[in-house]
């Protein structure tokens, strides 16, 4: 089943440094605090576009009824994909606290760089949990962690410095640090090690990094890496960390494990705006994250074939090959607008992402495949999240999601 995965990590890979250029005004707009009332017509649109795309094919994640949980809990580790709050709380440039971020949100503007729900919301509703907890949120400890926690922060990448132009962000190595502070609080709340132990293994993880350590790393001039690693050296440097970082997970008592690639960033509205000269997707961004996503890959199919992880299981999402089932038949998607954001500033509303009053807001969010200069739109990620879900080998290994639960 095709279902496409839309553009995956917000910025894919950690180059995304060259957006340094307006970081000054994405700070000046976060901290002004402003916030637009709608008109009645974008409440309208709200109410269609959620209507209409409750109906739609795209929506063929189907969702638990409450508490008719398929595992313990969800943990998310990752960047400004799947933040849901954790960059509010420390002193970040990466903040979406604000509207028109959260528009079709049932809570509104809570840090989701999104319109609405983010790929990792619909898997936790499909997996019949609540939406996680941020970490970092005062209120994240005791019974509220019981389902799980979202460890995400925008900016953050596999490498502690990618995303450094964002000033404050938590970095893969630094959410590994929290999960073992929640790890003891589980101890303590299941009444020990070994119900800890048996609680995690049935849990699920979602890991969701790379697009930070291209964007807001290696593509930035300003940081010298691209200087002193060739592409390749680069790319396995990154990987070599990844895979550390995961075994540590794997050590803390994680065992499912969905991994997710990087999307084509050569293709999503910021490097359309500031890279493409054609109004094509920019190539050489496209051919680093491929390279990058082979790497990954790899290192899935090495953890599962590993008689010392015997016991773990290891998704690969190809988020690369669901964006580009989008764009070669946008219509059979619903999609009509591939190359913009609906709310951003400039060419391609990807110069500057969503920051009022300065963005436009487009009239139907349902039919656009991002939302701002980075991030997917909710109906994206509707697509993404059932590639993930009930995908076939084309978008995600060895197996998918349902699979995996249903092994127990």
């Amino acid at each position: 089943m095709l279902k496409v995965y839309a553009f995956e990590t917000s910025f894919s890979l950690r180059k995304l440094h060259r957006l340094s250029s307006h970081a000054a005004i994405v700070l000046l707009f976060m901290y002004l605090g402003t916030h637009t009332v709608r008109t009645a017509a974008e409440e309208e649109n709200t109410a269609a576009s959620l209507n209409r795309e409750a109906q739609s094919q795209r929506l063929v994640v189907d969702l638990q009824e409450k508490d008719q949980r398929l595992v313990p809990a969800f943990f998310v580790f990752g960047d400004s994909l799947v933040d849901d709050g954790n960059n509010n709380y420390i002193p970040s440039l990466a903040r979406s606290n604000f509207y028109p971020y959260g528009i079709d949100f049932p809570l509104g503007a809570t840090g989701r760089f999104c319109n609405g729900r983010t790929v990792v919301d619909l898997i936790g509703q499909f997996l019949g949990l609540p939406f996680l907890p941020a970490y970092l949120n005062p209120k994240t400890q005791g019974s509220a962690i019981l389902s799980g926690v979202n460890y995400a922060s925008a900016a953050g990448g596999i490498l502690d410095s990618s995303g450094r132009n964002y000033v404050a962000r938590l970095s893969f190595n630094q959410q590994i640090e929290n999960f073992k502070n929640s790890r003891q609080q589980y101890v303590e709340l299941l009444g020990g090690e070994e119900a800890t132990s048996e609680f995690l293994s049935k849990s699920i993880f979602a890991i969701v990094f790379g697009s930070n350590d291209y964007l807001n790393n290696y593509l930035i001039n300003s940081t010298g890496l691209s200087q002193e690693y060739t592409p390749d050296a680069y790319r396995v440097m990154v990987a070599d960390m990844f895979a550390e970082q995961l075994v540590t997970l794997y050590g803390l008592g994680a065992r499912r494990f969905i991994v997710t690639g990087v999307g084509p960033l050569g293709c999503i509205p910021n490097v359309l705006a500031t890279k493409s000269k054609d109004g094509h997707c920019v190539q050489y961004v496209n051919q680093l994250v491929q390279g990058f996503n082979a790497e990954v890959l790899q290192l899935v199919n090495e953890l599962n074939s590993d008689p010392r992880f015997a016991d773990g299981k290891f998704l690969y999402a190809n988020v690369y090959n669901t964006f580009s089932a989008i764009v070669a038949d946008p219509a059979k998607y619903g999609m009509k607008v591939l190359n913009e954001g609906c709310c951003g500033v400039g060419r391609n509303r990807g110069v500057l992402t969503c920051l009022p009053p300065l963005a436009k807001l487009c009239t139907d969010r349902g039919d656009h495949l991002f939302w701002d200069a980075f991030h997917p739109t909710e109906a994206t990620n509707l697509i993404l999240a059932s590639g993930i879900i009930d995908g076939d080998s084309s978008l995600i290994v060895p197996m998918n999601l349902r699979q995996l639960v249903s092994q127990g």
